[in-house]
């Protein structure tokens, strides 16, 4: 089957301001995300793509602009079950205050029971993300043949949801995967499994460096800024 070509949006004027952005409007890269966007072409350069599908959300459509630009006839979709979690009565909220959110313990340490105030379970988040790459597997293959690949620009919990399909983690676990800003992970699906080819791929080490505020033990929800 196809191998699917994930990558988080570009860092966000959300991520820079500690805000979980969820489906607020007018949500769009910083500058820097601007940047990390502008080198995606050459990144994947080497890589022939079948088809470049998008969350509908703008700074992921902003993320593939450069790419569709150097590209085109890349075929160009989006779908909303590759859209960010639905965070409800969160979205729009500092990071730092939903840190003292009884809720937020369960998204660390349980979200498979985490549901989200007006909002949807991580489990629905999950489910719903799965089945898109589930059905864009069958269409790529089927307009493609099975060694073609695509790429997905989506979000970073939806990302990490999809790596845990993956890898046959409880959704429990998914907290333990990290994806910076704009980086590359790339699964190939086969018909009996998938295989985890990159995992949050920028290229740059600069993110495994010790940040100055030491990081801390939590992941961030929604996929936090990246390295600084």
């Amino acid at each position: 089957m196809a191998t699917l070509i994930l990558v988080r949006h570009g860092r966000s004027t959300a991520n820079t301001a500690g805000v979980l952005a969820g489906w607020t409007p007018g949500v769009s890269l910083d500058e820097r995300g601007a940047t990390q966007a502008s080198a995606l072409p050459e990144r994947l350069a080497a890589v022939p793509l079948a088809a470049a599908v998008s969350s509908p959300l703008e700074r992921c459509l902003q993320t593939l602009r450069p790419l569709l630009d150097a590209r085109p006839g890349l075929e160009q979709h989006t779908d909303e079950r590759i859209g960010e979690c639905h965070y409800g009565d969160w979205s729009g909220r500092k990071l730092a205050e939903l840190a003292d959110e009884p809720l937020m313990e369960v998204v660390q340490q349980h979200p498979s029971a985490a549901a989200f105030p007006g909002g949807e379970s991580m489990r629905d988040m999950q489910a719903r993300a799965v089945d898109a790459v589930r059905d864009w597997n069958a269409r790529i293959d089927a307009a493609h043949g099975e060694d073609a690949a695509y790429v997905m620009c989506s979000h970073g919990d939806i990302i990490k949801s999809l790596v845990a399909d993956a890898l046959g983690m409880h959704l429990d676990l998914f907290q333990r995967i990290h994806v910076e800003p704009c980086s590359v992970t790339a699964i190939r699906y086969t018909r009996t499994r998938p295989f985890l080819l990159r995992l949050g791929d920028t290229g740059d080490f600069g993110s495994l460096a010790p940040r100055e505020n030491g990081g801390g033990g939590a992941a961030v929800v929604g996929g936090g800024a990246g390295a600084p």
